[in-house]
């Protein structure tokens, strides 16, 4: 049998399965996360699960102490809100970037991610809505072209990952996701600046009035 050669993206594509991992409730907070344990399970080698929990605790999403190991990192509700609330004003901005740069060639690539994003919805496969939605934040802020911006918002999200994936699950709150970023594209597409920062505000109220409920089911669950 030929040994395992990492692939140049192999960290990058742990990162992504850890991260997923953690969103979903695989993981919990405060979980220790063993190397040996996890380059079992993500079939992997030691060396890629140690850069992507680098990765990962660069986002704030675990904790790796000296002579313990990482860990899940355990974001407050309070937290989490302040983070949701930070996201909104930087996503505004963002939106109103995207409208103003984007091209014919950046609003096809938008709309094939909401078309991709009803497929999904009408699918019921959310955790692939939750993909996607991802996948059409990140593709608005590089046709903003504000880097710093993308820099603070990976990081935030990143943070509360968990809560985000709880909230998706929500009724209702995955068709209504879809449609508030059928509108953000279609008002980016238009080059209206005003429509698309007031859509990506409207979208952002809803995430956080979803995250202010799934934390309060999930406190009354406890």
């Amino acid at each position: 049998m030929e040994a395992h050669v990492p692939k140049q993206n192999d960290q990058g594509d742990v990162a992504v399965r850890l991260r997923e991992f953690i969103a979903t409730g695989r993981f919990v907070p405060n979980e220790r996360l063993v190397e040996v344990d996890l380059a079992t399970v993500l079939q992997t080698n030691r060396a890629n699960v140690r850069i992507a929990l680098a990765m990962l605790d660069q986002e704030g999403l675990v904790i790796r102490e000296r002579n313990r190991g990482a860990r899940v990192r355990l974001v407050s509700d309070i937290e989490a809100m302040e983070i949701a609330d930070a996201r909104r004003a930087l996503e505004g901005v963002v939106a109103r970037q995207a409208a103003a740069c984007a091209g014919k060639a950046d609003a096809i690539s938008l709309r094939k991610i909401v078309t991709s994003m009803r497929k999904a919805y009408a699918a019921s496969d959310f955790i692939q809505v939750s993909r996607l939605n991802g996948q059409l934040h990140a593709e608005i802020q590089r046709i903003a072209g504000n880097k710093t911006v993308a820099r603070l918002l990976e990081t935030l999200k990143s943070q509360i990952v968990r809560q985000q994936y709880r909230a998706i699950l929500l009724p209702g709150r995955a068709k209504a996701s879809v449609q508030e970023h059928a509108a953000i594209v279609a008002a980016i597409c238009a080059g209206d600046e005003t429509a698309a920062e007031a859509a990506m505000l409207r979208h952002m109220d809803g995430v956080i009035a979803a995250l202010k409920q799934a934390i309060a089911l999930n406190a009354g669950m406890g």
